[in-house]
């Protein structure tokens, strides 16, 4: 029955997803609630505020690290959400509005690409400056620099991916990713026979990121959880010191 996948993508696609769903919920839980001192992003701005420059064959190019950020930033906050909508959404909701599956898939490889060409931009920029100024260098560790080129090449196979789908632009894949994600959020059988015939390059895509969601609650990304939502509904303002 599984010849055809082989064990590998049923261990990958099929109980990959849910050990990474494990580790990723209850490290977290765990780190916040025993290693709450780590639980924050360690600003460089202090060690390095000042802009950087490239020397190129054009002459020196300098660039501001605050766009870099909020490049980096901005772009992988709309791509999660954009894989989560994307994925999550039944195709009975989208086809209410009008839109068919060659007409998502489009929408979604322009979208995709706008975001993560914003993201790798800033990353790129990010990275030079992490592993270049000393300073911030010796105040990364070995997991700061492994999760930052992981992301770096989990965008480098999402961009990829967007040029794979010009070939197949019926929206096929799409459908088939989204299969799969549905049945294993909702414990179904038969999520990893959705992706027979999904190119390589989605599957690594994938793997990729799932990967990103196991190691998360021993990286930096932890701080992720601690962005303050509730300022947004508070009353009033907040008394700091009363006369």
């Amino acid at each position: 029955m599984f010849e055809p996948l082989g064990y590998l993508d049923m261990f990958l696609f099929g109980y990959y997803p849910y050990i990474c769903g494990a580790v990723f919920l209850l490290g977290s839980l765990i780190r916040f609630d025993r290693d709450q001192f780590t639980w924050k992003a360690h600003s460089s701005q202090i060690l390095f505020n000042e802009d950087m420059r490239f020397n190129t064959p054009f002459g020196s190019v300098r660039y501001n690290m605050r766009w870099a950020s909020n490049l980096f930033h901005v772009g992988i906050l709309l791509l999660f959400f954009g894989h989560l909508f994307g994925l999550l959404t039944p195709p009975s909701i989208y086809h209410y509005f009008g839109l068919t599956p060659p007409a998502k898939q489009l929408l979604s490889m322009i979208a995709g690409g706008i975001f993560g060409a914003m993201a790798f931009v800033g990353l790129t920029l990010l990275i030079h400056r992490r592993i270049t100024i000393p300073s911030i260098r010796a105040n990364s560790t070995r997991m700061d620099i492994f999760i930052l080129f992981l992301l770096y090449i989990q965008l480098i196979f999402g961009l990829i991916t967007i040029v794979v789908s010009l070939y197949h632009l019926d929206g096929v894949n799409m459908l088939l990713l989204g299969e799969w994600a549905k049945r294993m959020l909702t414990f179904q059988s038969g999520a990893v026979e959705a992706l027979v015939g999904i190119n390589w390059w989605y599957k690594m895509h994938l793997f990729l990121g799932l990967t990103t969601f196991l190691i998360f609650p021993f990286t930096r990304l932890v701080h992720v959880w601690s962005v303050p939502v509730w300022y947004l509904g508070r009353r009033g303002y907040q008394i700091v010191r009363q006369r």
